[in-house]
């Protein structure tokens, strides 16, 4: 959800409660700016957040990319012993590094992508911040007429709203009978999921194994190549 729609939904929510108590529209102009105000602040402190978890996930991310590559200097090493046996567990630690290595790229993309919505999201407000700064009388007088015409409108829009709301509730309901169902039907095909992973998981471990020493057996001839040279 836009911090701006956020914002939106509490002066509104706000300038409906001063309207019902009559209060002078000035207040309603100085509390929306001060929202706003009060908005920059918390966005630009949540910003400044993002960006200090970013730096730590991308120092995290430096750590696991050392670790899978420490991993397969084992694996190597291993093989360089005939302990395949070795190897493939090695192999198998850097694959377990390297999903957490693609988790923590999936958080920082989440990341930069919450940030850049914070920052369209700032620059929105803090253009509307300067249209409320610079139309206080006529959101004044804006003000006066909302209050009449919502006297107005609540007393002819009672009964609709309640009937709208009484169908909200009734599709909610259906969605969470749907959500049930949905829910009901993977749990069923979870275990069979899982193993299905797992075998997927060691036929990729060993196709990794034989590719490595491929590598190894090349480089091994190739040494002794250039040591019969």
């Amino acid at each position: 959800m836009s911090v701006f729609n956020r914002l939106s939904d509490i002066v509104n929510a706000n300038l409906n409660a001063m309207l019902d108590q009559a209060e002078d529209p000035e207040k309603v102009v100085r509390l929306i700016t001060q929202e706003m105000q009060d908005t920059l602040v918390e966005v630009r402190s949540t910003s400044a957040r993002y960006m200090a978890d970013r730096r730590q996930l991308e120092k995290q991310l430096c750590h696991i990319q050392a670790e899978s590559k420490a991993w397969e200097r084992k694996a190597e090493f291993a093989i360089h012993k005939g302990r395949d046996d070795l190897a493939k567990a090695a192999l198998h630690e850097k694959s377990l590094v390297d999903d957490a290595e693609t988790r923590l790229q999936a958080d920082i993309i989440h990341i930069e992508g919450t940030v850049e919505k914070l920052r369209v999201d700032t620059a929105n407000l803090e253009e509307k911040l300067v249209q409320a700064k610079a139309r206080q009388k006529s959101l004044i007088v804006r003000g006066q007429t909302a209050r009449s015409r919502m006297k107005v409108k609540r007393q002819l829009n009672d009964v609709s709203f309640d009937d709208a709301f009484n169908r909200f509730e009734m599709y909610e309901r259906h969605l969470d009978e749907m959500e049930g169902e949905v829910e009901a039907f993977d749990l069923g095909n979870a275990t069979l999921a899982a193993e299905i992973r797992n075998l997927e998981s060691d036929h990729a471990l060993d196709k990794e194994l034989a590719c490595l020493k491929q590598r190894v057996a090349s480089s091994n001839s190739n040494q002794v190549s250039n040591e019969v040279n």
